[in-house]
């Protein structure tokens, strides 16, 4: 287990009240969260999960993490969840796992979100890690056509786009919603809430990687503690 993820996680874990429902993000630090919380409920904390993806929902399961539909709640106190890239300004880029649409969700309904990553994800401008961009199958081509534009329109140049295959296999990924994912090597994305308004006016993008005004806290794992930062918004 990464040591810096870890503690990462342990420093979430901390967040974690009795009785809150909690949003369950996606990837590997996500995971090792629901794995300590999972200890916890053991032990006899009370909390319900609401996971992001089918991997994050076999994850809690394994883990003893009680779950609950999204439609059942009326809020949720805490999203816990990774990021790809993060930046000072808290604006992320993720999708790395093809979750983006449902952690964005959820993410966006919470109380709180905090963010666990370790120090390598943390960047002072987006764009190095590809953005994700999930899209309806349906006329892609030209769903793709406008995504060009947009990212000219952000001035972004000579973006490549890959469409993302399925893991050791030629097909197109499907993502838990049934759509594509696209991923852009934009590079450098100077103006992040700029472009994910432009990607937002796009009928054939589903949803996209970039999380603006999402995060209230970072949690920076490192090998021997963890770094928290809180923004302040007015």
């Amino acid at each position: 287990m990464n040591i810096a993820k870890k503690n990462a996680a342990i420093a979430a874990l901390g967040m974690v009240e009795d009785g809150m429902v909690l949003g369950l993000g996606s990837g590997s630090t996500a995971e090792i969260f629901i794995e300590l919380l999972g200890a916890q409920v053991r032990q006899g904390m009370n909390v319900t999960g609401v996971p992001t993806s089918a991997a994050t929902a076999a994850c809690a399961k394994e883990h003893g993490v009680p779950l609950v539909d999204p439609d059942k709640v009326d809020r949720i106190h805490l999203t816990i969840d990774g990021a790809d890239e993060i930046d000072e300004n808290f604006q992320m880029i993720k999708g790395g796992g093809a979750c983006l649409l449902r952690e964005k969700i959820i993410a966006d309904v919470s109380e709180h979100m905090a963010v666990i990553v370790d120090a390598s994800k943390m960047v002072k401008t987006l764009g190095k890690f590809v953005l994700p961009v999930e899209v309806d199958p349906f006329a892609m081509g030209l769903t793709v056509e406008r995504i060009y534009t947009a990212m000219g329109q952000a001035g972004i140049k000579n973006v490549e786009t890959t469409l993302r295959p399925i893991k050791r296999g030629k097909k197109p990924l499907v993502t838990d919603g049934g759509n594509y994912i696209v991923d852009c090597a934009c590079k450098k994305i100077t103006d992040p809430i700029l472009l994910s308004g432009l990607l937002n006016s796009i009928p054939g993008v589903m949803e996209h990687g970039l999380f603006i005004n999402l995060a209230d806290t970072i949690i920076i794992g490192e090998k021997d503690m963890a770094k928290v930062m809180e923004i302040v918004r007015e």
